[in-house]
């Protein structure tokens, strides 16, 4: 794949950049800056980022059907008004553990919004073990737990057919998936379809493209692996000029552009003079597939 070419689009440094989202409606990708309290919406026309900043961790943001956003903020899930700049509460989880924040999250095909959460971490992926859960926000606003014992709750994506979940807990370093049943939103039959390989390091954010393939970004890989679920084999690497890869989505006019986010935390000076792009969002053309429109959260 010769034609494959890689370029930092925003270089405001993140200092955890993820859950990058295309927005349609606005020609632009979304995303977030975890420990940087911000959500950011990056526009190919003006090649600048707005930036929102909010007042506790944010992990994720999905688009709603009704207009704007939802974001995961600490243990909410609330919604996000971008021209007031305004933030409301929707529900919290984790009320009994003060020291976790949510993670990523996503929208199914249905509309309900996926998301888990993990411990605070001491340093980048040193936490306590085992303190996340997964969690779905309906569109009647309430929530259901999945299951807990998660250490870092990460990617998460469904098949083409929507009938298989995916999705990473990162410190297994094993990409999962899961029966899936659109009708309930209900998951089960969990089991491991891809164990990452010594160098390719921590799986982190996932999508999927048109083809029913999985593309997972590698922290502290410094790249995004594109796998087959059906036969658990890796069929493409693609690799960043920074480490710290953590997420990726597929984007622009017609979904054939690649967006990765990328985070410094935890790099020191003489690492990050090396890697002077760290933190920065990254576009790669020329993959020769596309991806999948986002789902808006229904609520």
């Amino acid at each position: 794949m010769s034609s494959v070419s890689i370029e930092c689009v925003a270089r405001e440094g993140c200092r955890i950049g993820e859950s990058p989202v295309w927005d349609e409606k606005e020609g632009a990708l979304l995303y977030v800056d975890i420990t940087g309290r911000k959500v950011c919406r990056w526009s190919p026309v003006t090649r600048q980022a707005q930036a929102i900043p909010v007042d506790a961790p944010v992990s994720s943001v999905a688009l709603r059907k009704s207009g704007d956003y939802v974001i995961t903020l600490g243990t909410r899930f609330a919604a996000l008004k971008w021209k007031e700049e305004l933030v409301t509460t929707i529900t919290q989880v984790d009320k009994d553990k003060a020291n976790t924040r949510f993670n990523d999250g996503k929208v199914d095909p249905a509309g309900r919004y996926f998301a888990g959460t993990m411990a605070e971490e001491i340093r980048p992926a040193v936490l306590e073990r085992r303190q996340g859960a997964l969690y779905t926000l309906f569109p009647d606003l309430s929530v259901v737990k999945h299951f807990d014992q998660v250490d870092i709750s990460n990617g998460l994506d469904w098949s083409l057919d929507h009938r298989t979940f995916f999705y990473i807990d990162s410190l297994s370093y094993s990409v999962d998936a899961f029966d899936y049943d659109l009708q309930t939103g209900k998951i089960g039959n969990r089991r491991s379809i891809y164990k990452l390989e010594k160098e390719e390091s921590i799986p982190d954010g996932m999508c999927i493209d048109t083809e029913g393939k999985l593309w997972v970004a590698c922290y502290d890989g410094g790249r995004v692996i594109r796998l087959d679920p059906e036969t658990g084999k890796r069929l493409q690497t693609v690799k960043l000029p920074v480490d710290k890869t953590t997420s990726c989505c597929f984007g622009g006019k017609d979904y054939s552009e690649m967006y990765v986010t990328s985070a410094s935390d935890g790099m020191d000076k003489e690492w990050l003079s090396r890697q002077p792009q760290a933190g920065g969002i990254f576009k790669i053309t020329g993959l020769g597939v596309k991806g999948v429109p986002p789902y808006p959260f229904a609520g």
